[in-house]
């Protein structure tokens, strides 16, 4: 008997403790389970953190924050280069405002006038040379060669020279007045057709000169301030037209006879200095023996103390 009880509790330990190992195991499995997924939640929310993070990277912040500070930097920079710039161009501006101030500001003083002898004298007041002479060439223009000796030995002494044209001669060969204008002659007006003007009508008169002031101006963008009759042979109407064109109506006081004694340069010479004095108002023409005789001309008179009066200094509205 008893030792069908003693079976009895053997065959009950051995069933409980399989059911005690079984539950344990099973135990052991959830709470591995559990670790796992407890495991796994800290894993995703330490990624998700992470993530997080890297979007919120100070690092990167600090590289966006030094990109934008170098973009403006860049913008501040080029504002800076503009304004500069500018700056430069308006100071350039402002130079050449000052150089074409400075030009004008060493425009030729007005200092003499011309008498009713047509001589030329210094103004009242004034300090400057009496023993001066004004030169002249009529009948112009012709020809490039003689325009360009006759300028070249002006250029030399450091003299200018009225130049007085007729409009047909312009008409024909513009681009020899722009030759005298760019190498700095002064250009006067000489009737259009070098007619005798006082034979003529008053509305001849009118167009003769008026013309020639207009192609004048026309070829080199200013009017003649200077007006000679042909042969010297005016009126009063020649110097009421020449009054209402802001000209100076001028004959001369000194002939060169070069239109005479042609072929001749000596007697040009000659007869200069035969009439010569203080305020000589000198006619000459645009001919080959007056340019060969030039230089020698210019030379003598300097030797004497001469000097050679610009055009551009002569008072034109004092019409004596």
């Amino acid at each position: 008997m008893w030792k069908k009880t003693a079976m009895f509790w053997l065959a009950a330990g051995l069933v409980l403790g399989a059911c005690g190992s079984t539950a344990e195991e099973a135990g052991t499995s959830s709470t591995e389970q559990t670790a796992n997924a407890n495991d796994a939640q800290t894993t995703d929310n330490a990624t998700e953190n992470g993530e997080s993070q890297t979007t919120q990277d100070p690092n990167s912040q600090a590289e966006e924050t030094d990109s934008a500070n170098s973009g403006e930097n860049t913008d501040s920079k080029a504002e800076k280069d503009a304004t500069a710039e500018n700056e430069e161009t308006s100071a350039e501006k402002a130079d050449d405002s000052s150089e074409d101030s400075a030009a004008a500001s060493e425009e030729i003083a007005i200092e003499y006038h011309m008498n009713a002898n047509y001589d030329i004298v210094p103004n009242e007041g004034t300090d400057v040379p009496k023993k001066v002479v004004l030169l002249t060439f009529d009948d112009g223009p012709k020809e490039a060669d003689m325009i360009n000796s006759l300028i070249d030995t002006l250029d030399k002494h450091d003299a200018k020279a009225i130049f007085f044209v007729n409009g047909y001669r312009v008409k024909a060969n513009p681009d020899l007045l722009k030759l005298i204008h760019d190498r700095g002659g002064i250009i006067g007006n000489h009737s259009y057709d070098h007619i005798i003007l006082k034979k003529e009508s008053d509305a001849e008169i009118k167009k003769q000169m008026e013309d020639t002031q207009a192609i004048v101006e026309e070829t080199i963008g200013e009017a003649p301030h200077f007006f000679r009759p042909p042969n010297g042979a005016g009126n009063d109407y020649t110097r009421v037209v020449a009054a209402e064109n802001n000209m100076l109506h001028m004959n001369w006081s000194v002939g060169s006879l070069d239109w005479v004694n042609q072929n001749d340069s000596q007697a040009v010479i000659d007869n200069v200095f035969d009439q010569l004095h203080s305020g000589s108002n000198i006619l000459m023409h645009e001919l080959p023996w007056t340019v060969e005789a030039l230089d020698d001309l210019l030379t003598q008179l300097e030797a004497k103390g001469y000097s050679f009066v610009d055009p551009r200094a002569i008072d034109t509205t004092k019409q004596p």
